[in-house]
């Protein structure tokens, strides 16, 4: 006997009475039908209508994905970030709506009509350049990763929203020169052993954890900017809530001045930066 066509309310009582977010429900149903992620609405004035068999068949298959901790992003395949829907997979990060607060904090620094040499390191997704050279197009934005299929994807999002990256395969700084006048980064931070990994284990394991207090990877990216920075051009780094006094210290120990922290949607400190002195 088949089973019954759901309705869309059907589909989303469903997926709560599972436990997972209304939020969350709503954009698998959406991805399902074959509607806009962002068509929120368009799920009420047509809660009735019910699901064809291939759709009902694509729904039961995302529910059980987010159900087994899969973000919603790697199931619809899409992540909307600052204003930008990209493509995204098991390759890269989930992009996070706290790093937009990195976004933010750079093109405070970039004037509307800059022409600037910006760098983002650990690009993944290209989130962070994408949004970068969208909303400052006249700055030349150079991306590294180092691996090779995290920047495939950085690629056809670059092409999809026709944005012009520099995309460069590299350990962190080894392959560029510079000199930037801003450097962005959204680095691993995590710290080996910490339990919140148990709920991260479909997203990319390299990209999430540095060292035994996650500040592995900041710190060398904290030794290595000096000499790729300009006089006077900022560093600035994503982190873990409570590392913000850390990575401050830091900073100040590589000679930067005008260190301090922006918080994230939460309010925790969640990215830190300083500025390169003028002269020695």
């Amino acid at each position: 006997m088949n089973a019954p066509h759901l309705s869309l309310t059907e589909c989303l009582s469903q997926a709560q009475a599972q436990g997972l977010a209304r939020v969350d429900a709503q954009m698998l149903l959406l991805h399902s039908v074959g509607r806009p992620l962002h068509e929120r609405a368009w799920l009420f004035a047509h809660d009735a209508d019910t699901l064809t068999p291939e759709q009902q068949a694509k729904w039961q298959a995302a529910l059980q994905r987010r159900l087994n901790g899969e973000p919603v992003a790697y199931i619809t395949g899409r992540k909307d970030f600052f204003g930008l829907t990209l493509g995204v997979d098991a390759r890269v990060l989930d992009p996070r709506p706290d790093t937009e607060t990195l976004v933010e904090w750079a093109l405070a620094l970039l004037p509307a009509q800059s022409m600037a040499r910006v760098l983002d390191l650990g690009t993944g997704s290209g989130a962070i350049a994408l949004a970068l050279k969208k909303t400052r197009p006249g700055c030349t934005v150079t991306a590294v990763d180092a691996s090779p299929e995290a920047l495939a994807v950085a690629r056809a999002n670059a092409q999809h929203l026709q944005l012009s990256v520099i995309w460069v395969c590299s350990n962190w700084m080894g392959a560029v020169a510079g000199p930037f006048d801003l450097i962005v980064s959204n680095p691993p931070y995590v710290a080996e052993g910490d339990p919140h990994l148990g709920a991260l284990t479909h997203e990319p394991l390299q990209a999430l954890v540095s060292g035994a207090d996650g500040l592995d990877d900041i710190r060398h990216i904290i030794a290595q900017a000096p000499s790729r920075l300009a006089p006077g051009a900022w560093l600035l780094l994503e982190h873990g809530w409570d590392q913000a006094e850390a990575v401050q210290d830091l900073l100040r120990r590589a000679g930067f001045d005008a260190v301090q922290s922006r918080q994230d949607l939460a309010g925790n400190e969640r990215c830190t930066g300083g500025c390169l002195p003028l002269s020695a």
